[in-house]
C-alpha cells in the first residue's frame, strides 16, 4: 500500500523519525514551555499524544518491514500496541512522578510543632541555623530563639513558628512517660 506515492514503511520511518524528536525535545524543554499546553493538558498530555505516534509508527515500520500482512492490520495492531504501551508509560511512570514532585514540596506553616537540631548556635537575639529530618528530605532553615534565650549547637529544639521563613524556635524537653 502507498500514500501519497511513498510506500508505508517510508511513511512509518518518517512518522518515526519526526515524533521521536519532536518528543524528545518536547520532554527536554516542557518546563518551559509548559503553560502553552495547558489547555489540553487537562484532557490529554502532550507526552503521552506523541509516545503514542512515536511508538505507532515504530510498531508499524517494524510489522511493515518483518511481516507481509495486510497494511490497515499492521495500522490496527500498531496502534492497539501503542495505546497499550502509553497506558502503562502514564500508570507507571508519569503519574507516580507527578505525585512524587508534589511531595517534596512543604508549606512553612507545616513546620510548626517539628523537632529538629540546632547546627549554628543561635545567639540570644540573633540568627542561628537549625535541621530539621523528614520523609521527603531534609531541612535547613534560619532560626531565632522564641525566648530570646541563647540555645547552643547540637541541642534539640521544637519549631514554634515560622515567620517571613524563620522558624521561632525553643528547646524540646522530652517529657518521660509512665
Amino acid at each position: 500500500m502507498e500514500i501519497m506515492g511513498y510506500p508505508m514503511e517510508t511513511v512509518y520511518l518518517t512518522g518515526l523519525i519526526v515524533f521521536g524528536c519532536i518528543t524528545f525535545l518536547y520532554v527536554l524543554v516542557s518546563d518551559l514551555i509548559h503553560g502553552a499546553f495547558e489547555v489540553f493538558s487537562h484532557i490529554l498530555s502532550p507526552t503521552l499524544v506523541l509516545s503514542f505516534f512515536t511508538i505507532w509508527s515504530a510498531g508499524g515500520y517494524l510489522l511493515e518491514t518483518m511481516t507481509s500482512v495486510n497494511s490497515f492490520l499492521v495500522s490496527g495492531i500498531s496502534a492497539g500496541s501503542a495505546l497499550i504501551l502509553v497506558s502503562l508509560l502514564n500508570i507507571f511512570v508519569l503519574i507516580p512522578l507527578a505525585s512524587a514532585e508534589a511531595s517534596l514540596n512543604y508549606a512553612e506553616e507545616d513546620l510548626r510543632g517539628r523537632i529538629g537540631k540546632v547546627i549554628t548556635s543561635i545567639p540570644s537575639n540573633g540568627f542561628g541555623e537549625v535541621f530539621i529530618e523528614g520523609i521527603s528530605g531534609n531541612i535547613a532553615k534560619t532560626a531565632v530563639s522564641h525566648d530570646n534565650e541563647p540555645i547552643g549547637q547540637g541541642s534539640k529544639i521544637l519549631i514554634v513558628e515560622v515567620k517571613s521563613g524563620v522558624v521561632h524556635v525553643m528547646p524540646y524537653e522530652q517529657t518521660a512517660l509512665l
